[in-house]
């Protein structure tokens, strides 16, 4: 890939689809569960999506080095799954979860209310959670699965 070749799932618009499921938790108190996990859905294809480019992308790099291929995919598919759909999503669900249930402890706002209060307070969110999600999920693969194969698409080095 060259300098000015924009990463199609990381510096155009695609990269949206991999929220996709921070706004179907965020709507949840609005809309049918298949809803929320159809965003699901849209997201993980989207980690697929880049995994297998990355994979592409790779091969094409290094032809003759399959283990390079494999270590681009799995490194791409976990990072993107920690970072773009688990944790998020957890997040996002806890937070709309915890703040529905305070609005009725606390206000005497009518249901519908409350419900699109914390759908305003999940995508708020949003934009807040994406960089300490990110810098969390670096420092875990860099802790742990990237030891395994040494720096990030590098092939483990021999013992």
């Amino acid at each position: 890939m060259g300098a000015t070749e924009p990463d199609l799932y990381r510096d155009t618009w695609v990269r949206y689809l991999g929220y996709a499921n921070e706004v179907g938790e965020s709507f949840r108190a609005l809309v049918p569960v298949p809803v929320v996990w159809a965003s699901y859905g849209v997201a993980t294809a989207y980690v697929t999506a880049d995994a297998i480019d990355k994979g592409r992308k790779a091969a094409t790099a290094h032809a003759q080095d399959p283990t390079r291929v494999g270590v681009a995919v799995v490194d791409t598919f976990v990072w993107q799954g920690l970072a773009s759909v688990a944790i998020p999503g957890f997040t996002i669900n806890r937070l709309c979860a915890a703040s529905l249930a305070l609005l009725g402890t606390l206000t005497r706002w009518p249901l519908p209310l409350r419900r699109w209060a914390t759908t305003a307070l999940g995508l708020a969110a949003i934009p807040l959670i994406i960089t300490p999600i990110d810098r969390t999920v670096d420092f875990l693969m860099d802790s742990s699965l990237r030891k395994l194969y040494g720096t990030p698409g590098e092939p483990p080095k021999p013992h």
